[in-house]
């Protein structure tokens, strides 16, 4: 069973890759690795190398910390927010919509912002 370190890692992963509009294949060339080890990170199948892991930061421009963002120092489980799903790497529907933000000019960007968090106030 996969260490859930190692599942929040490969989810990381796998948002940032989808975010940037990355395929599994040139992540894994840019890497020098098969795309198949690239679905096993993600899937926490397989843990990654710290060396690798940096390789896999600066193929996609973050850094290594990253990977880890979301996990609490206490008990190293992902942080729980009542407003926010535990799995919200994995809501494909919440990650087409950052996606579909970030493509929004900044100006009309900063009005849609606004404009949600009217919303979620009175919700």
């Amino acid at each position: 069973m996969p260490h859930h370190v190692d599942v929040h890692v490969g989810k990381r992963i796998r948002q940032r890759r989808w975010l940037i509009g990355m395929t599994q294949q040139k992540l894994a060339d840019l890497v020098g690795i098969k795309f198949q080890q690239i679905q096993k990170y993600e899937t926490g199948a397989n843990r990654v190398s710290a060396s690798r892991l940096w390789d896999i930061g600066q193929a996609m421009s973050v850094p290594v910390s990253f990977f880890f963002e979301g996990l609490s120092v206490d008990d190293m489980a992902p942080e729980g927010d009542a407003t926010v799903p535990n799995d919200l790497l994995g809501d494909k529907e919440a990650m087409e919509l950052v996606r579909s933000y970030y493509s929004i000019p900044e100006a009309q960007r900063r009005r849609l912002f606004d404009l949600a968090r009217v919303l979620s106030d009175v919700a």
